[in-house]
């Protein structure tokens, strides 16, 4: 692994460019929460005649599984100020990030204003470019050295459970869109496929894990997203035992991996 070492200097014009443009941003993904959530929009499982539904395909997973936007939301709002913090201003890694952040906190918003017109597609292009942006930004994660346990916990937490749960929504979105659009396997096809998405969402979460510096947060969120699939197959409908415990067994594989990857690291 690579660590910068570059230290911090006095906070320069393109430092303030920077911290405004985090801040219009978070102020830009709040107005599209609220549309998601209904408060001046309709519900996000509503919108797009509810094929985002937690019941919609095999791989929705579960209404109780979005709640962990709660601890993402509040680490986007605290990374917001935390970044104006006067010994924050110009660190690297800050500057490394601070652009990523607010195209992830745009793309959020986009993905919220889009599914309330319908558009699914568009809706794919921007989770699959909001996992890119996010799965950078935790490179580059990996890449600068922390400043500390406050900013572990906020900084590389808050992203890594971002990363692992949009990793997860990626793979639900495309289902539904792929669904919404004609591809509508049924019967043992269906949970054959679904199997095999749940692999994919697996094989991701171990590469996370390889190439990501193992980071706990990122698995908890995937594997979190995965056991919410695996109860909405289990408990709900469309109910499948086969799906169910697949996304389980793509769950522990990816918790599995993070100290697997540790070790290979010493």
């Amino acid at each position: 692994m690579s660590v910068a070492t570059t230290t911090s200097t006095a906070p320069t014009s393109a430092d303030r460019v920077r911290q405004v443009g985090v801040t219009l941003a978070e102020v830009f993904c709040v107005v599209g929460t609220l549309v998601g959530v209904g408060v001046i929009g309709t519900r996000v499982e509503e919108s797009s005649g509810g094929a985002l539904a937690a019941d919609a395909t095999l791989v929705a997973p579960a209404g109780p599984a979005f709640s962990i936007w709660t601890p993402i939301y509040l680490g986007l709002l605290g990374y917001t100020v935390w970044q104006w913090l006067p010994q924050q201003a110009a660190e690297p890694r800050h500057r490394a990030i601070g652009w990523l952040v607010a195209a992830s906190m745009v793309l959020n918003a986009g993905w919220l204003l889009v599914t309330q017109q319908g558009w699914l597609w568009a809706s794919v292009v921007v989770i699959l470019a909001l996992a890119g942006f996010l799965g950078l930004l935790v490179r580059r994660l990996e890449q600068y050295p922390t400043y500390g346990h406050a900013e572990t916990v906020l900084v590389d937490g808050t992203f890594g459970l971002y990363l692992g749960w949009v990793t997860v929504a990626s793979v639900a979105n495309v289902t539904t869109t792929l669904i919404e659009s004609g591809v509508d396997p049924q019967g043992a096809s269906a949970e054959v496929l679904a199997v095999v998405v749940l692999a994919v969402a697996a094989g991701l979460g171990v590469l996370f894990a390889v190439r990501l510096g193992a980071r706990w947060a990122v698995a908890a969120a995937m594997a979190w997203g995965l056991a919410w699939i695996a109860v909405g197959r289990l408990t709900d409908q469309p109910s499948s035992v086969v799906v169910g415990i697949a996304a389980l067994v793509a769950a522990g594989a990816v918790l599995a991996a993070v100290p697997r990857a540790r070790a290979a690291r010493q």
